[in-house]
């Protein structure tokens, strides 16, 4: 496990090198930056199924943990910030796999919405953290899996 975000966290790093480090949406200029984007999408991808996957093992249980919660939130909320520079990155002129639907380039503003919901949610999580409230803690982490679904829904295949 450590090894796997140890290296989406590498992988993420290194994508400044490869990206113009910009939220609006670009093209990619070859297949290597379209491989290459696409790699750096699915890291993003793994650390936020990494941060959010204890969560949604809280809300299941309903056995809430206020620490893993507050410091999950935050993390999320930073990936969050980071989330339209790899998303935006229009992979579609090169036959290179991936999940993501075509719209997803081309929505810009939608996706771009629905990464502030994503970051609002995860504020909304460490709110909740604090407040000893279950009941709290249950509706942010319930929002978070709205959040996701929203967009998988609209951009995921």
């Amino acid at each position: 496990m450590k090894k796997v975000l140890a290296s989406g966290l590498l992988a993420l790093c290194a994508a400044g090198t490869v990206l113009s480090g910009s939220a609006m949406a670009a093209k990619a200029a070859s297949e290597k930056h379209a491989e290459a984007a696409i790699e750096y999408r699915q890291s993003l991808y793994q650390l936020v199924k990494s941060n959010a996957a204890p969560m949604f093992g809280m809300l299941k249980m309903k056995k809430f943990d206020p620490e893993v919660m507050k410091t999950n939130g935050m993390r999320l909320e930073q990936l969050a910030d980071m989330m339209a520079d790899y998303l935006l990155v229009d992979t579609t002129d090169f036959d290179v796999p991936t999940d993501a639907k075509p719209a997803l380039f081309s929505n810009e503003a939608d996706v771009n919405d629905k990464i502030a919901a994503l970051k609002k949610v995860a504020m909304d999580i460490q709110a909740a953290s604090a407040t000893g409230d279950e009941g709290a803690y249950a509706k942010a982490i319930a929002g978070l899996g709205g959040t996701c679904k929203s967009c998988h829904d609209d951009y995921k295949e």
